[in-house]
């Protein structure tokens, strides 16, 4: 991706997360990325692919994620990844969130894709798909408090714990079916 296209997405971002969407627009965020509107048109043709540009960006984001095959410590490092809500994919997420409802795209979609490619290498390493998705969960839940919060509770590490020693590896060649 072109510096021009990263930096057109990283303010739409900034602007999405600090104005809303309803100030989101071309001209808007072609000034703040410091390109002119026919620049940032040339990049992305209109609103909607300015839009469908961020939530790819989620998506290519969550394909990221590279787990070894030890269960425990996959799951511990998803769960661990989890909790970290000061990083670029955060960002991302958080003008994501903003344009819930935006009819241009279908962010509830695009959502739960870059949340199922983040949890796949994971969830593919746990026998019971019950398990893994209670594993999902857990970790949707810790990310959502580190979004909202800016901390982790103090009963965290005990919950991963616990989570952790109720984990058997999945067979190999067969996945939990997440």
């Amino acid at each position: 991706m072109s510096t021009a296209r990263h930096r057109i997405l990283d303010a739409l971002e900034q602007v999405l997360i600090a104005e809303g969407p309803a100030l989101a627009t071309i001209e808007h965020v072609a000034a703040t990325a410091g390109v002119s509107k026919g620049g940032l048109l040339y990049h992305f043709g209109s609103k909607e692919a300015l839009y469908e540009g961020l939530l790819a960006r989620l998506t290519d984001a969550a394909e990221q994620v590279r787990v070894g095959t030890d269960v425990s410590a996959a799951v511990g490092e998803y769960l661990r990844q989890s909790s970290v809500a000061d990083d670029a994919y955060s960002t991302t997420m958080l003008a994501a969130l903003r344009l819930v409802g935006a009819p241009e795209v279908d962010v509830p979609a695009a959502l739960a894709d870059a949340s199922d490619r983040w949890f796949a290498p994971v969830g593919a390493l746990i026998a019971d798909p019950v398990t893994a998705r209670l594993v999902q969960l857990v970790g949707d839940g810790l990310y959502l408090n580190a979004l909202v919060a800016g901390s982790a509770s103090e009963h965290d590490p005990a919950v991963v714990a616990r989570l952790l020693a109720s984990l058997e590896p999945a067979p190999a060649g067969e996945a939990s079916g997440t």
